[in-house]
């Protein structure tokens, strides 16, 4: 029987980000469209979905198309290196567990009415990508102190019909009562151990051909996981917390991919100075 090497949807785009964030990120280049072909060849990628995720990403702004003869190159953006410094922070800085939590909640109420049934939804779906999590209904909380910046950019031009505020709980109000109100612990807790069964082995994903591929993969999955994840408070979750595990098996995975990824990224691509 033969491994599935990816299982999540949206996998090229994804993929995509984690290697322009790994080996393209901070460097004045632009990358030969076929040399990215050859490295995604190696996870399963076909260079139709390839070709097809680099026209998205320039359309978002996230690439600018370069031309050298016949081949066409790709760079990074400011704004994608932004997106992709931000990845880094939630990997490296932020981390997987809140152990600094200082007692606040960011909270986002909103009234919208039918008429504007779609822009509810969006609104919804920025906050749980945002670490926010529905207390009742039109309130939202997130653990901490939000940055201003991601806040605006999280309501958009919803103007009046959004209300964001700091407060601390106070009794008959329980801080543990709101992460098991607002938040669904199990399902966190259980895309850990997900990660946990794939990564934990003695040769995880033997069916990627070498540590560039798994290195990718690692990545992608890591960063997924943790920008699905709220941050809650770790004073009040359980003390076998599957994230501390799962943080710990990322960075020496990490670590013992980086060199040999690192060779195989620089032998495999072809770049061009992009001032």
């Amino acid at each position: 029987m033969t491994e599935e090497p990816l299982s999540y949807s949206a996998r090229p785009q994804s993929l995509m980000l984690s290697f322009l964030g790994l080996h393209v990120a901070g460097r004045d280049t632009a990358v030969y469209s076929g040399s990215v072909i050859d490295v995604f060849a190696r996870v399963g990628i076909s260079e139709e979905a390839v070709r097809s995720t680099l026209t998205r990403m320039v359309g978002r702004g996230l690439l600018t198309r370069h031309r050298r003869g016949r081949r066409v190159y790709f760079r990074l953006t400011t704004r994608a290196a932004e997106v992709l410094a931000d990845g880094k922070r939630r990997i490296w800085q932020t981390g997987a567990v809140n152990r600094d939590w200082d007692g606040h909640w960011t909270l986002v109420g909103f009234s919208l009415p039918d008429s504007r049934r779609s822009d509810r939804h969006d609104l919804r779906s920025r906050l749980v990508w945002a670490g926010f999590g529905p207390l009742q209904n039109g309130l939202w909380i997130a653990p901490g102190v939000k940055d201003s910046t991601a806040l605006t950019a999280l309501t958009g031009d919803l103007g009046d019909h959004v209300n964001v505020f700091i407060a601390q709980h106070t009794k008959p109000t329980e801080s543990a009562d709101l992460v098991r109100r607002a938040f669904d612990v199990e399902a966190i807790a259980t895309r850990y151990h997900a990660f946990l069964s794939r990564w934990e082995t003695p040769s995880p994903l033997p069916a990627l051909p070498d540590e560039l591929a798994r290195q990718l993969v690692l990545h992608t999955d890591w960063l997924q996981l943790v920008r699905q994840d709220p941050h809650l408070p770790a004073e009040h979750l359980a003390p076998d917390w599957p994230a501390i595990r799962a943080e710990q098996l990322f960075h020496r995975l990490a670590t013992r991919y980086q060199e040999t990824a690192g060779a195989l990224a620089t032998e495999v691509l072809d770049e061009i100075p992009v001032p």
